[in-house]
């Protein structure tokens, strides 16, 4: 399973704006700046959360981007969602019906394919890995990891 850059940068505004813990919008020019991506690319991704209610836009000078819902409701599959789609990772083009299977009868293939069964149930399992995994969860592991970055966010964006 690959996911794109997206969905990186996506759960790493989350997390800015969940350290930042009010209803101030942040302009994308900001968030960019924050980890040096490029601003039109990240706007794709914010507005991306935003479709699917996990951020909420402000327009005007003083607008931009903030937590739409608490960071304890919004989960890492919430966000690959939102950025990559709701498409499963494995399609299967029934590989089995051509080759050595192409001379079989038609009731050797009445089952799914194994290979389509596994493929699924580790994908399941792979979803509900990440739906059971919050923002706040991220957010308790990386101030673990790194206690004073909470202190150095909120010290760049201006708040206390």
């Amino acid at each position: 399973m690959r996911l794109g850059q997206g969905v990186e940068w996506a759960v790493h505004v989350l997390l800015i704006l969940a350290w930042l813990d009010d209803d101030e919008p942040v302009s994308t020019a900001r968030l960019a700046a924050a980890h040096e991506l490029p601003p039109a690319y990240l706007n794709k991704q914010l507005q991306a959360l935003v479709r699917n209610g996990l951020l909420a836009s402000e327009p005007g000078v003083r607008g931009g981007f903030r937590l739409a819902r608490a960071p304890e409701e919004i989960t890492l599959m919430d966000v690959v969602t939102a950025v990559e789609g709701r498409d499963t990772a494995f399609r299967c083009t029934e590989i089995r019906r051509r080759g050595l299977g192409a001379d079989c009868d038609d009731s050797l293939f009445q089952d799914n394919c194994a290979v389509k069964s596994a493929m699924n149930r580790a994908e399941v399992a792979w979803r509900r890995a990440l739906a059971e995994q919050s923002i706040a969860d991220v957010l308790a592991e990386a101030d673990g990891h790194a206690p004073g970055f909470a202190t150095a966010v909120r010290a760049n964006f201006a708040r206390s």
